[in-house]
């Protein structure tokens, strides 16, 4: 399977070759969430992937509970469903704790990490708290050591969810935090079935390896658990043996793929070891992230081939490379759309 055929796979199982009139939710559900370290990429990566995507709808979901957003795969922050988001952190606990430890084990240093979680726990239970009012509360309790590094460690070991307005169209607020299983109000999931996520993950980004699985997750050593499971299996044009639903889409590879504005971060960048079926091999991570809906990357007949910027005076478009007139119409077309989504319609499209 050539990377031209995995390209199309991947783009018709994210909505990117069609775009899908389902519902938010049912969309949000088969994505496994959506990457939202910066608060509105799913918003632009929700437009840019239905038919008559509308703001409030997610905003909607994300006030009423139905989605939240927390740390989830590989440690970052994604907006999830409810229900995924009780399945999803059980699985990836240490992955988040492990990276916690990583990142900031000097700086906690030899405070008693299970005391300092515990009163994370009893705070966070007892009203929300922005991560700073949590880092006063550490240094108080805990004056001679790192408060910051104490803080990030309680997000990291005890589940947390983080609350709107964050993350709200329209809004703006600090990232306040409070227990994941006390927004949700009902427990995590208790030994949720790794294979089912498996699943889920090969229908919306599949044909894909385990290191790819790996890579999506943040876990390790899934292979034992890949294997046995009777999966649907192709070889890459490398040899590399991929793991695949017996339902996946499969379009043929030569079908065309329209001009697709993407946020800074989105999973269809992010979501496999090997990134060729987007990337190019000179570009393997994406944009830093902003607040989600002023700049991102662009695909153009599947590939990313721009970056854009939504400006004061205007949409700017910057090229990768040479673009042929037909997709400099297409791109144009398409980043007018994206300007009314952005309520910015009056500005125009400039490609550079």
């Amino acid at each position: 399977m050539n990377v031209r055929a995995l390209n199309r796979a991947l783009l018709a199982r994210q909505h990117l070759l069609e775009r899908t009139a389902e519902p938010v939710a049912a969309v949000l559900g088969h994505l496994v969430g959506m990457q939202a370290q910066a608060p509105l990429a799913p918003y632009v990566g929700l437009w840019t992937r239905t038919s008559a995507f509308r703001p409030d709808e997610l905003a909607a979901l994300i006030t009423g509970r139905e989605a939240v957003r927390a740390s989830l795969m590989r440690g970052t922050v994604h907006l999830v469903l409810a229900e995924d988001a009780r399945i999803l952190r059980p699985l990836v606990q240490r992955v988040v704790a492990s990276g916690c430890t990583g990142h900031f084990g000097r700086r906690i240093g030899d405070a008693d990490l299970g005391a300092v979680v515990a009163a994370g726990r009893a705070w966070l239970e007892e009203r929300p708290r922005t991560r700073r009012q949590l880092r006063d509360l550490l240094a108080e309790r805990w004056p001679d050591h790192d408060a910051e590094a104490l803080s990030y460690a309680v997000g990291c070991f005890v589940p947390t969810a983080q609350l709107p307005p964050r993350g709200v169209w329209g809004s703006t607020g600090p990232a306040t935090l409070t227990t994941l299983d006390g927004w949700l109000g009902r427990p995590l999931a208790e030994k949720p079935p790794i294979e089912d996520v498996v699943r889920r993950y090969l229908r919306a980004f599949g044909p894909a390896s385990v290191a790819d699985v790996q890579a999506w997750s943040g876990l390790t050593k899934l292979r034992e658990a890949v294997e046995p499971m009777g999966l649907r299996t192709v070889r890459a044009e490398s040899g590399e043996l991929l793991y695949d639903v017996e339902d996946g889409l499969l379009p043929d590879p030569d079908t065309p793929a329209p001009a697709r504005f993407l946020p800074e971060y989105d999973n269809v960048l992010l979501a496999h070891a090997d990134r060729a079926r987007v990337l190019p091999p000179e570009r393997r991570v994406p944009l830093p992230p902003g607040n989600g809906a002023s700049r991102g990357t662009l695909l153009v007949d599947g590939f990313y081939r721009a970056d854009w910027r939504l400006h004061s005076d205007g949409l700017e478009v910057t090229a990768q490379d040479r673009l042929t007139a037909g997709e400099r119409a297409e791109i144009e077309a398409e980043g007018e759309r994206l300007l009314r989504f952005l309520d910015a319609g009056d500005r125009s499209v400039s490609i550079i």
